[in-house]
């Protein structure tokens, strides 16, 4: 990789990259890519201008804006990458991005899995890629599993490290945090309260089919990532392997995934390369300390342009979906003011089958009119579609009718 982007450096052939969304994480790409050989950075968007302008300062003949579909209809680019928090915003950027035949590549993991199959079918009528990032845990851990299964290997579980789960966090509980670590107050909440967690195993889900064993994982406590090899029952898990977290445990930010091999052949070399190995039986751990967000997605830019290839979107379909849960009780009239880092909601995931008249979270954002309960819930209650009721239901009404969508 690092040598064929040289190679397109020196013959003066970059890849042409634009950026929307020039937060903490899109700074951090906005670095990344001018210090990645073989790549330009076109341009940035940002709804605030200021804040364009001096993500765009960083780079060289870089321009800056705050109308996104302007540009990629006018300064179309090679990949383009979406990295704000919106859900609505960002699936017009997507299809006009992919009909204007650039590549996309999604720091967005919420458009990612609220309409991950519909743009990767349009993208590839419109013979382009898109793909999830390759820095956030689910692209880590697409990398892992792409590799573990090359070597013969059955993956039994892929998983995710979580540091802290709070399903009550609020917005306002969480604004020094946010503060300390330059993080928008929601978007930290919705790590807090587990719905990202929840929405980047979902994602893992609808590509490969791995299924929760229970809604929202069962998340046990540990200290290191080697107890995972004693926390689950691996030979109760689905056969199309399962996806789930643990919580507390070190490496902190780290992934891992339990794989199965039984074959006699490999025994030896396996005990020889010293994989930890469970007491279940031939199920062995391989994990990763960390991932790194911005620093890796120039490598799913790179895929994407160079070699036309994915490296994780939903082949699987909609397998599984992160629902809407109350965080406490509250009454009828109640505005639903975010639905990703929500005071009033939080998500967990699970299998689309079993979930039938509830409410997928990423269905609640609202770039209108928010969504208002129409009864009273309890805490921890299963919202429904008759529980809600929406002024605004532009989001809703794509994601129920995904090949109606409107052309850009």
């Amino acid at each position: 990789m690092f040598q064929q982007l040289l190679r397109r450096e020196q013959e003066g052939n970059p890849i042409k990259v634009g950026l929307v969304g020039a937060g903490a994480m899109g700074m951090g790409i906005v670095h990344q890519v001018n210090i990645t050989p073989g790549m330009e950075l076109v341009w940035v968007a940002d709804k605030c201008l200021k804040t364009a302008e001096k993500a765009a300062a960083l780079s060289e003949d870089c321009h800056s804006g705050t109308d996104t579909l302007a540009l990629l209809k006018t300064a179309p680019v090679d990949v383009f990458v979406e990295s704000t928090n919106s859900i609505q915003s960002a699936l017009e950027y997507c299809e006009t991005a992919i009909k204007n035949k650039s590549h996309v590549v999604l720091m967005n993991a919420e458009v990612d899995l609220a309409f991950g199959p519909y743009l990767s079918e349009l993208a590839s009528e419109n013979n382009v890629i898109i793909t999830s990032d390759a820095g956030d845990q689910h692209g880590v851990l697409a990398a892992m599993i792409e590799e573990i299964t090359l070597w013969g290997f059955d993956i039994v579980q892929a998983g995710n490290i979580k540091g802290f789960l709070n399903r009550e966090a609020t917005i306002e509980s969480l604004a020094h945090e946010a503060a300390i670590r330059n993080l928008d107050p929601s978007q930290c909440c919705a790590y807090t309260d587990g719905t990202k967690l929840n929405i980047e195993m979902a994602i893992l889900s609808n590509a490969y089919g791995y299924l929760p064993t229970q809604t929202g994982m069962t998340g046990p406590k540990a200290k290191t990532v080697e107890e995972a090899l004693s926390l689950f029952d691996f030979n109760a898990h689905p056969e199309e392997g399962a996806i789930d977290y643990i919580l507390g445990a070190e490496p902190g930010g780290g992934v891992y995934v339990i794989a199965k091999c039984d074959n006699e052949f490999q025994e030896p070399y396996l005990k020889y390369y010293k994989l930890l190995k469970s007491d279940q039986g031939y199920f062995y751990l391989f994990f990763r300390p960390y991932h790194l967000c911005h620093l890796e997605t120039p490598k799913a830019i790179y895929q994407a342009a160079e070699h036309h290839e994915a490296l994780l979107q939903p082949w699987k379909g909609r397998v599984a979906e992160v629902y809407a849960y109350a965080k406490a009780d509250f009454p009828a009239g109640t505005v639903i003011d975010e639905s990703i880092g929500s005071n009033i909601v939080y998500g967990m995931v699970k299998t689309t089958e079993s979930a039938k008249g509830q409410v997928p979270v990423v269905t609640l954002e609202s770039e209108g009119e928010k969504p208002v309960l129409k009864r009273d819930v309890v805490k921890d209650q299963a919202l429904s579609y008759d529980d809600i009721e929406w002024t605004d239901s532009t989001l809703l009404d794509k994601y129920n009718q995904p090949a109606n969508l409107p052309s850009v």
